[in-house]
């Protein structure tokens, strides 16, 4: 696990400029540096040593000095594919599963992304041909940023890695705003919201050379095809699948922990590794606190699990550091457990496997259509899904026009097409309320429709509404939020977080099952939740999901959080984006007891704050020490 950053064009001083970069994300790789420079092209890279811990050193060579490599993530099935390559007449100088995409490229062109089992984003310079080819996995586990400004194509880990170079030109999107306000996280399909930085996509590679720059999608999910098998052999298939995957994700030089929740996903991971170390947070918090309720998993599965408790007071003076950290604002608040989650497990491991993934392959989100505890409405929606397509639609359609009545959000979910009411797992401001905050300059933007539309189109031709879902939220909500907190939080605190529950092996088999076996009377999930059922207590696969739960609607009543969020909402710059009286009297409605506004005021004060850090006072907030009250 390490962090890549680089940049091409014809100017001078690029080893000073590289190093300036590397140094902004020496917190993806403490361990050592390495970069390659010639009258084109720099290359930096930040190591975590994982794997081949003495040789594995990057830039990495091929045999002729023609091509040359930076690389961050791991690659599962190197091993395999490096005995195929030596068999073809490759030589190795390193035992690191980098070397093996170099001399893969070699080998089979563009083709090796097809070979790959991993998490990955690497950029490869051809001396010879004066062309960089880079690529993303998958699923988009490991960041990956561009952007073409003043003669020079930078690209790298995160986004702040460019605010060193001369010809990077800091500005805010305005763009991005409004939609932020829906979807929590940044939703544009490219741009980010720094003006002119785009992601490189899930499942996608680049060319750039003199012609310019050619983006290409290599891979996509495909759930047209579904496979004839009994429940019972599905969870004999997943089970097995989970099992092997877990231990393709163990290779590794040094040890392996886990994170470890209350939920269904990481506690099936955790029982089936049976790392020497597990890890889990909680909050003082009196209604829930996560990190006993894994302790109770511990306990019976007899785990070493270090669990510790934090508190508002912790937590917010944090924030400024992690939103730092995640280089776009992120309102979930789940990153803020996950941040101390992962310093908490650095002090001991340097890698983790953890639990995301299985909600979005096997359908486990109560938006896909579970909304009520009524088995009698469960059965009755299943059979209205048996439905013509035609009819089901009608049915929907006017379900969702009546009064409401018990089951009636489950029954309308079953019935209607995804498109008419699904945008992802998060809605935070509907677009109305978001353009009645805003200044009228930061009132454009796309629209949520637009923003969605070209999944929607993608798989229209599907006829599982769940699977239209399932494929929204694979390149919407996993890469641009799920797993981009996942990995900034980790390699926040140098951690290297794996999950195997997301694997191309995982997807192939999870996008054949049938969609009743997944989600239906008897829950989300399904087969899933029985699969794990044979390693776990047999109360906790049918758990409810809950997610992190973070107590933010006490934080910003009182004390400490009120008073933060507070000053944020007076301070001048609000008063750019946002009309100040509204938002402030949002506050103040909050703690007067007016329900559901601590998801609006925490995604309005995170933006705040992710702006403070990067537009006003432009400097890396403080890091300070973490003392952990431990149980």
């Amino acid at each position: 696990m390490c962090g890549i950053v680089g940049f091409v064009n014809s100017k001078d001083q690029k080893e000073i400029i590289i190093e300036r970069m590397m140094d902004r994300i020496v917190h993806r790789g403490p361990n050592s540096s390495g970069k390659f420079t010639d009258d084109r092209v720099a290359l930096g890279f930040r190591r975590l040593s994982i794997i081949d811990l003495e040789g594995g050193s990057q830039p990495i060579f091929n045999e002729d000095q023609t091509k040359v490599i930076i690389f961050n993530g791991e690659i599962y099935n190197f091993q395999v594919l490096r005995e195929e390559l030596i068999q073809a007449g490759h030589v190795f100088s390193t035992h690191a599963d980098t070397e093996v995409v170099l001399h893969g490229y070699e080998e089979w062109g563009i083709d090796v992304l097809q070979r790959l089992r991993g998490m990955f984003a690497f950029a490869i310079w051809d001396t010879q041909k004066q062309e960089l080819f880079g690529a993303r996995d998958h699923f988009g586990i490991k960041p990956y940023y561009y952007a073409q400004m003043n003669g020079s194509f930078l690209f790298g880990s995160e986004i702040k890695s460019f605010l060193p170079h001369p010809d990077f030109k800091k500005e805010l999107n305005q763009e991005a705003l409004k939609p932020y306000l829906t979807f929590q996280y940044s939703p544009l399909n490219g741009e980010t919201f720094f003006k002119g930085v785009h992601r490189l996509q899930e499942g996608h590679y680049y060319l750039f050379n003199e012609q310019g720059l050619t983006i290409k999608q290599y891979w996509d999910a495909d759930f047209s095809v579904k496979e004839n098998h009994s429940r019972e052999e599905w969870v004999d298939k997943i089970d097995q699948a989970v099992q092997e995957s877990i231990a393709a994700h163990q290779i590794s030089d040094v040890e392996v922990g886990s994170f470890l929740s209350s939920g269904v996903d990481s506690s099936y991971v955790a029982s089936v590794l049976r790392p020497d170390r597990s890890f889990s947070i909680g909050f003082d918090d009196k209604t829930y606190n996560e990190a006993i309720e894994a302790r109770k998993l511990t306990e019976k599965l007899g785990l070493n699990n270090t669990a510790a408790v934090i508190d508002g007071e912790m937590s917010f003076e944090a924030f400024p550091l992690i939103q730092y950290h995640l280089d776009e604002p992120d309102s979930n608040p789940s990153c803020v457990p996950l941040y101390f989650l992962a310093n908490l497990a650095a002090q001991q491991v340097r890698v983790v496997q953890s639990g995301e993934g299985a909600d979005e392959l096997f359908a486990g989100y109560a938006a896909y259509g579970f909304h009520t505890n009524s088995k009698a409405v469960r059965v009755f929606a299943q059979g209205l899904k048996k439905l013509p397509q035609n009819i089901r639609f009608r049915l929907g359609r006017q379900i969702g026009k009546m009064k409401n009545f018990h089951g009636r959000i489950h029954l309308y979910e079953a019935t209607a097409p995804a498109q008419d009411f699904f945008i992802g797992q998060a809605l935070v401001f509907e677009e109305e309320e978001a353009l009645q905050l805003l200044k009228p300059t930061y009132q454009k933007g796309p629209s949520v429709a637009e923003i969605v539309a070209p999944h929607y189109e993608k798989v229209n031709g599907l006829k599982d509404e769940v699977n239209k879902m399932q494929y929204l939220d694979l390149h919407q909500w996993m890469p641009k939020d799920i797993l981009l907190k996942a990995d900034k939080m980790s390699m926040a605190s140098s951690l290297e977080l794996r999950v195997p529950l997301l694997d191309i092996e995982m997807q192939k088999l999870a996008q054949t099952i049938p969609t009743k076996y997944l989600i239906n009377q008897n829950n989300t999930k399904d087969v899933f939740r029985q699969a794990s059922n044979r390693h776990l207590p047999k109360e906790w696969a049918n758990r409810e999901k809950l997610g992190f739960p973070v107590p933010i609607k006490a934080w910003l009543k009182e004390g400490t959080g009120y008073e933060a969020v507070k000053a944020l909402f007076e301070s001048d710059f609000a008063a750019t984006f946002f009309d100040q009286t509204a938002i402030l009297q949002m506050l103040e409605d909050h703690r007067q007891g007016k329900p559901n506004l601590q998801r609006k005021i925490w995604t309005i004060f995170t933006f705040l704050t992710w702006y403070k850090v990067f537009f006003i006072d432009e400097s890396i907030p403080e890091a300070k020490e973490i003392v952990y009250e431990t149980l």
